[in-house]
């Protein structure tokens, strides 16, 4: 064989090899394209959380199916027109009672909608899928997301700006005190410890169309209720008689017009 025709003959494999070479690489950066574009989709759960909800049907919770789905990744609770809901109704996580934790989740909620979060709550026997008990509150238009609201109990505790420490009422052992402690559908034996932002001001930093995300941090008696990294409302529970330690999770529709709220990304760590 000539040199010239080893040469020709030499590039020519040469040559080869670089296209095979250049053939897996451009697979391999497709493949990780595609692994890439994957992690951006989920959410990845952070260390000691569990998530409470498997974003394909209602497997650990419990309600009224008319009412609650899921649908896309999403938990959704709606009330149509034809609905007549004579109760507040509760989607109830059936896993267990937590006592010290922090919840995260987001959600999403039409302006006529009315919807919390349930902690720390009994069971009611008398009414189906009922919950009493604290609630980190969430409504369409804004007025009273990211209060403490006490349900079928002591009502309001924290309204949205107010660090909040909560004292049983006088004279408990008297017949209806809890009842007769009540004013304007909040809780009287409360003092306010601080000022934790106007709530106009704090209300700007809820989206009213689009999602949100909502902390909360319940330990001991501090119930801290977070939306959108802000703390909203913080109470200190010292009231021995009424207070509860543990109890039932839940998400709750409101009697009411018709509306629409969704959850996401539900999940949970004890403290």
């Amino acid at each position: 064989m000539k040199a010239t025709e080893f040469i020709s003959l030499f590039n020519f494999y040469k040559l080869i090899f670089l296209l095979s070479l250049m053939t897996v690489f451009s697979c391999k950066e497709k493949k990780t394209g595609v692994e890439i574009q994957k992690a951006e989709n989920s959410i990845p759960i952070e260390a000691g959380f569990i998530s409470l909800f498997n974003g394909k049907d209602l497997k650990g919770w419990e309600g009224d199916r008319t009412i609650w789905r899921a649908e896309n990744g999403i938990l959704i609770g709606e009330l149509d027109p034809i609905t007549n809901l004579k109760n507040n109704t509760f989607l109830i996580w059936k896993d267990g009672e937590p006592q010290d934790f922090e919840l995260q989740l987001d959600f999403r909620i039409s302006e006529s909608g009315n919807s919390g979060i349930n902690y720390r709550s009994d069971i009611l026997d008398s009414i189906p899928f009922a919950l009493r008990g604290y609630q980190a509150d969430i409504d369409g238009k804004n007025n009273y997301t990211g209060q403490n609201y006490e349900e079928r109990k002591r009502t309001t505790l924290a309204y949205r700006g107010e660090k909040a420490v909560i004292a049983s009422q006088p004279n408990p052992d008297q017949p209806n005190s809890l009842r007769e402690n009540i004013r304007n559908n909040a809780w009287q034996s409360r003092e306010i410890l601080e000022n934790l932002g106007n709530p106009d001001i704090l209300k700007d930093k809820i989206n009213k169309q689009g999602w949100n995300s909502c902390k909360l941090i319940v330990n001991g008696n501090t119930l801290q209720h977070y939306v959108n990294g802000v703390l909203m409302s913080e109470v200190i529970d010292k009231d021995s008689l009424n207070r509860k330690l543990s109890g039932h999770l839940g998400l709750q529709i409101h009697v009411g017009p018709p509306m629409k709220v969704e959850y996401r990304n539900i999940r949970l760590k004890n403290l």
